[in-house]
């Protein structure tokens, strides 16, 4: 299916409040928060493929994967807050609808039938690389921008998502 282009971010509308001054031009604001709105997109896209395996997955490695899983889409719920407010922060909306999320995500949805669990952490694998991939190509423009508060978020989010995609990868290995 594809996907129309996402929408332009919308600065929030400030009735009686100053204008946002903090040293990151409008444009540039936009410019990252339209890349912090895919990376939110993604990450809930994530989560809701990894709780989705959580409860789904069976056979002999159940305990094991039932238990990462867990502790893995809890890390992303955790992370869908810092990446929301930080679009606050920059002076616009977080996208926060499915539709808006389904726009915006670079990851496939997750599918109808749950697949083998060994299925589900090769496509485990390859979403918290596109992950890692949509935060990345955020690095430029926070650079640009002088942007050390988004830098280092992106920073936290590649160590998690590069290290879990190792891990994960490590037990598809022979």
């Amino acid at each position: 299916m594809a996907k129309s282009a996402p929408k332009k971010a919308s600065p929030v509308s400030r009735t009686g409040a100053p204008p946002i001054n903090i040293g990151i031009s409008e444009k540039d604001r936009a410019a990252i928060t339209q890349g912090l709105s895919r990376l939110l997109a993604d990450t809930y896209t994530l989560y809701l493929t990894t709780h989705n395996f959580h409860w789904n997955v069976t056979g002999p490695m159940f305990n094991t994967l039932h238990l990462m899983f867990m502790t893995q889409y809890t890390e992303l719920w955790n992370a869908v807050d810092p990446v929301a407010e930080r679009i606050r922060s920059l002076g616009y909306h977080a996208p926060g609808s499915y539709a808006e999320f389904g726009r915006l995500t670079s990851l496939p949805d997750v599918p109808v039938k749950p697949p083998q669990a060994l299925e589900m952490v090769r496509i485990l694998v390859k979403g918290h690389e596109a992950v890692a991939r949509t935060a990345r190509e955020l690095f430029p423009l926070a650079d640009k921008a002088s942007d050390e508060p988004t830098a280092d978020l992106l920073t936290q989010r590649l160590t998690v998502h590069e290290q879990t995609a190792w891990m994960l990868r490590s037990l598809l290995e022979d």
